[in-house]
């Protein structure tokens, strides 16, 4: 017979903080409890759950801020991998993988999580690309990838960031 739990922490497929869920009891006693993600819920402790998610609700829009400020400067950032390429062919030596591109975006001072970035395939000709980045609930930015031949003339804008993960000075004008 399942027993009923408040969360104190989110827990991955049962729920949020301050959610009264149904569990085995044999969970309940032997892992929510005691490692303080739960407790029971009782006519006492259903009280407390306001205060739960009143903090629950804090922490939500304190993420949901942090992600849309985290969005606006990761759609104005363009990152620029140079990858070895044969003479006028569209292909390219190597490929750019979500691994690469969050270690770029580390190196720009951004730490994302390589799972959040959605790149199906790793990125293996010459171009321009649109990545999407998740970061929450809804909540997505779009990144602005450039792969280009060592020959190819830089943009003077952009931050140069090399396969290898060497930044290069920006180009300088003429």
């Amino acid at each position: 017979m399942p027993v009923e739990v408040i969360l104190k922490t989110k827990i991955e497929g049962l729920g949020s903080e301050a959610d009264i869920v149904s569990v085995k009891p044999g969970y309940a006693r032997n892992f929510l409890i005691p490692k303080d993600f739960a407790s029971p819920a009782t006519l006492a402790t259903k009280r407390q759950v306001e205060e739960l998610r009143r903090k629950r609700a804090e922490r939500e829009a304190k993420e949901m801020n942090e992600a849309q400020e985290l969005a606006g400067k990761l759609g104005k950032l363009k990152l620029v991998f140079i990858l070895e390429g044969g003479e006028g062919q569209e292909k390219s030596f190597g490929s750019i993988t979500n691994q690469d591109i969050a270690n770029k975006l580390k190196d720009a001072g951004h730490d994302i999580d390589r799972k959040k970035i959605d790149l199906p395939k790793p990125i293996k000709d010459l171009g321009e690309y649109e990545v999407i980045v998740k970061l929450g609930s809804d909540i997505q930015a779009k990144l602005t990838i450039t792969v280009n031949h060592p020959a190819a003339k830089e943009d003077p804008n952009a931050e140069v960031i090399d396969a290898k993960g060497g930044k290069k000075p920006k180009a300088k004008k003429a």
